[in-house]
């Protein structure tokens, strides 16, 4: 019974020795901080790309349109 008594104290010490290195540990911490960068990353060519089509659609493209349309008007 002492045998067994012994060899249980040590499983749940050996157990209770991975947990803690399990919570201490920081290898899993970097999936997060990418995820984020990506996210991040994203989110900001989106707004750039919006802000882009915005200022061509606006400004570039009716600019553009009359001015071809003034170089084949042969009429004047």
């Amino acid at each position: 019974m002492r045998k067994t008594m012994a060899q249980l104290k040590v499983r749940v010490a050996c157990k209770a020795f991975q947990i803690r290195q399990a919570l201490v540990g920081r290898s899993g911490e970097g999936f997060v901080d990418t995820a984020i960068k990506i996210l991040m990353a994203v989110v900001i060519g989106a707004l750039v790309l919006a802000g882009l089509y915005a200022l061509f659609d606006e400004t570039v493209l009716p600019t553009l349109t009359r001015r071809v349309q003034e170089m084949f008007n042969y009429a004047g």
